[in-house]
């Protein structure tokens, strides 16, 4: 889980700039996280603690930090009394849900919760699909399952088009926030890279949802990889409140995740 908000917080520099390098700095005075931590973590609370629902927790969280680059639509959920979902395909729905692959034992499992956790707000079937494949990658990367195997059941499963490469996908990518337009390519940032890192520069190369389609990259790839280097954890750390750094430590300690 840590992976996805490395990800997200290398990645906030980067939304919109367009950049089509693997070459930058990871962290500068700037880098600081956005809406995708932040939900990740409201993910990672309500399977760890009980009393939580995902359209409440999610609400809670989006209202505790405001202006920190959510979604037009998301925003008018947020600020909004209702509870209703609003149909959205957005990549909202993938970026938060990391932790659901990290905290089951079975694949039917975390799907189901995948499923769950995308229709608290995007119900729309592209925007369930992206949270399920994603949660999916991360269960497959963590029981080790091979980069070819999870390439096959993901263009099976979900239909994406992951048999191609970044190399090939960057030169006429442009941004988009949609699940259908986003996280294939993420997830073939982690099929392509060769360790944690990569992975995150990968994704970030592309030009487009530079901090979400990292946090994904990122997620996948610290449960295929395991280990992230002791620095990049530590300043990661140090950029996130006190109160993530402790849902943190409880859940990489209650689902036994690799670090």
């Amino acid at each position: 889980m840590l992976g996805a908000i490395i990800g997200d917080v290398v990645g906030s520099l980067f939304e919109k700039s367009g950049k089509k390098s693997t070459k930058f700095e990871l962290f500068t005075k700037e880098s600081t996280f956005t809406d995708d931590t932040i939900m990740s973590f409201a993910t990672a609370e309500i399977l760890l603690y009980q009393g939580k629902n995902y359209p409440q927790n999610y609400k809670e969280y989006g209202r505790n930090y405001p202006n920190r680059g959510y979604g037009r639509a998301f925003k008018t959920w947020l600020e909004s009394d209702i509870l209703d979902p609003y149909q959205s395909y957005g990549n909202g729905s993938a970026m938060r849900v990391v932790p659901i692959g990290f905290a089951f034992n079975e694949l039917y499992e975390v799907l189901a919760e995948a499923k769950k956790s995308a229709e608290a707000t995007h119900d729309h079937p592209e925007g369930i699909k992206g949270a399920q494949a994603v949660a999916a990658c991360v269960y497959l990367a963590k029981n080790k399952v091979t980069k070819s195997e999870i390439r096959e059941y993901i263009r099976n499963t979900f239909g994406y088009d992951v048999y191609t490469t970044i190399e090939k996908i960057r030169p006429n990518y442009h941004f988009s926030s949609a699940c259908q337009f986003s996280v294939p390519e993420a997830i073939v940032a982690f099929l392509d890279s060769e360790n944690f890192e990569s992975a995150i520069r990968l994704a970030i190369s592309l030009g487009g949802d530079a901090d979400t389609q990292a946090c994904i990259a990122g997620g996948i790839a610290h449960a295929f990889y395991g280990k992230i280097s002791d620095e990049i954890q530590y300043i990661t750390l140090q950029k996130i409140p006190r109160v993530f750094r402790d849902i943190w430590q409880d859940f990489k300690e209650e689902y036994k995740v690799e670090i």
